[in-house]
């Protein structure tokens, strides 16, 4: 139910003007470790961007994102666990692209998961998680509105607390610069 009131808010915010030029919001699926991914995730460009003088540059964002994992392991006892995170962003992309800008990225936020169990055979023994990704992508349309991206998120506790599971996942996301 709720999923839905977030996929209704995101396609309103599509729509919307320019007041949240800098935002953007983002879909993403993944899968890993016998547990599938979805994510809805706002974000708040930096304000500054370093190394502009040639044809690429650094940039970033902050991203604030809630995630839902279904455990589907053979082993039993899936469960769902929600997750929120809050991460900054690094990106190197294209500078004054034309039709498309491709770029890589790369991350390390922190998470509040729960339940700390997603299934028999995988049990995190914190709710406070690290999450790291890199990732690769490109920015399409007129203005670059669009981006298409591929992300590999691992997510654990930096070894703070055992058991120290940690789960990987392969992501793809689609997001709408405003």
């Amino acid at each position: 139910m709720i999923m839905k009131y977030i996929v209704g808010l995101l396609a309103g915010l599509l729509f919307s003007t320019s007041a949240f030029a800098g935002y953007s919001a983002a879909v993403e699926y993944g899968n890993g470790n016998a547990t599938n991914l979805t994510e809805v995730a706002v974000t708040r460009d930096f304000e500054r961007q370093w190394f502009t003088d040639g044809d690429w540059l650094v940039s970033g964002f902050w991203e604030a994102s809630f995630a839902n994992w279904q455990g589907h392991s053979d082993a039993g006892n899936n469960r769902n666990i929600s997750d929120f995170g809050l991460t900054p962003a690094f990106r190197f992309q294209q500078k004054n692209p034309s039709g498309w800008a491709p770029y890589v990225e790369g991350a390390i936020g922190f998470h509040l998961i729960s339940p700390t169990q997603i299934n028999t055979e995988r049990r995190f023994s914190t709710a406070f998680q690290f999450g790291d990704h890199v990732g690769f992508g490109v920015r399409l349309g007129e203005h670059q509105q669009f981006d298409l991206g591929y992300r590999f998120q691992h997510v654990s506790n930096g070894g703070i607390k055992k058991p120290n599971s940690g789960i990987n996942f392969n992501e793809v996301r689609f997001a709408y610069h405003f």
